[in-house]
């Protein structure tokens, strides 16, 4: 069945004559209106407008859809508003960008408070870069800085890779290792032990490896499972190691249930950004999610300190 917005996006286009009309007038992104609009033309299997510039001419099947749909489209409107309070403002829609388990730890306990509609978007961080550049994310959560000029950059706190493994690991094995014997040696013992990683993002290890050894690990995990807050759950049962940023499985390691194994040699930490386009009409809902984070972030540091 045909999605009912996709004409509503396609009235706007048709009114408007552009894709940047269309997306002012219906509060959505550029992208998300391209989308529709390719969505309903796959559905009804021809071309709807013709391209010329950033102008969209309709098509003589353009305008007969539009003839069609005009009306009883204007009348389901007419009964939306009439069921609206005459003083309800249009609720924005943000996109936000993140890794599955910072969503989790973060902003997951907060997200039936907000006041604005709400889109989470999970991925590699390049990729979410890439979607925030062209519109279709309107904040991200990243280590990683972008170099498109459109896109401004906001540390706001940081994250420790660390060593961690079940409650039966001998740690008391391994610190012996390390005090007496090389990194070679200490190289050999962790290889021994059974490993988790994830199924998408290894370079947490990646990291981990050649800031203490030199070069990444010659090994593959035992044990791959969907996410990190899979890896801890795993931990859990007592056995295995696995390389995870600090704050996931902090309450873990405060309650024994996983043990905190090695820092390397050398602190592995990483920057974490708040990446968001400089020209944005959405600045007070991407202000209020910044200010949960950092809620979030004071609060595990006053609990640390």
């Amino acid at each position: 069945m045909v999605n009912l917005e996709w004409y509503r996006t396609f009235k706007a286009i048709y009114k408007t004559g552009t894709l940047t009309g269309a997306a002012d007038s219906l509060f959505i992104s550029q992208p998300g209106v391209s989308l529709h609009l390719s969505s309903l033309e796959a559905y009804v299997g021809y071309k709807l407008f013709d391209r010329t510039g950033r102008k969209m001419i309709p098509t003589e099947r353009g305008k007969v859809l539009f003839n069609a749909i005009f009306e009883p489209l204007t009348k389901l409107e007419d009964v939306e508003k009439n069921f609206q309070k005459s003083t309800e403002k249009h609720t924005p829609t943000i996109s936000v960008g993140m890794c599955f388990e910072t969503f989790q730890t973060t902003l997951e306990q907060y997200v039936s408070t907000l006041p604005f509609n709400l889109i989470i978007s999970f991925g590699e961080y390049p990729e979410m870069l890439d979607q925030l550049d062209k519109g279709i994310l309107d904040l991200i959560i990243t280590p990683k800085k972008g170099t498109s000029p459109n896109i401004l950059h906001e540390a706001f706190s940081s994250e420790q890779i660390i060593l961690v493994g079940g409650k039966d690991v001998n740690k008391e094995s391994f610190n012996e290792v390390v005090a007496t014997k090389g990194l070679e040696h200490v190289e050999e013992w962790l290889k021994q032990e059974k490993w988790y990683g994830t199924t998408g993002d290894m370079e947490h290890l990646f990291q981990f490896w050649i800031q203490n050894f030199g070069h990444k690990p010659n090994f593959r995990p035992n044990y791959i499972v969907p996410n990190l807050n899979s890896i801890i759950r795993c931990l859990k049962g007592g056995t295995g190691l696995a390389v995870i940023p600090d704050f996931l499985c902090k309450n873990e390691i405060e309650s024994g249930e996983v043990k905190l194994i090695w820092e390397g040699e050398k602190k592995l930490e990483n920057t974490l950004y708040f990446g968001c386009r400089k020209n944005t009409n959405y600045e007070e809902e991407i202000n209020h999610i910044k200010g949960l984070f950092r809620k979030m972030m004071s609060k595990d540091e006053a609990l640390i300190a």
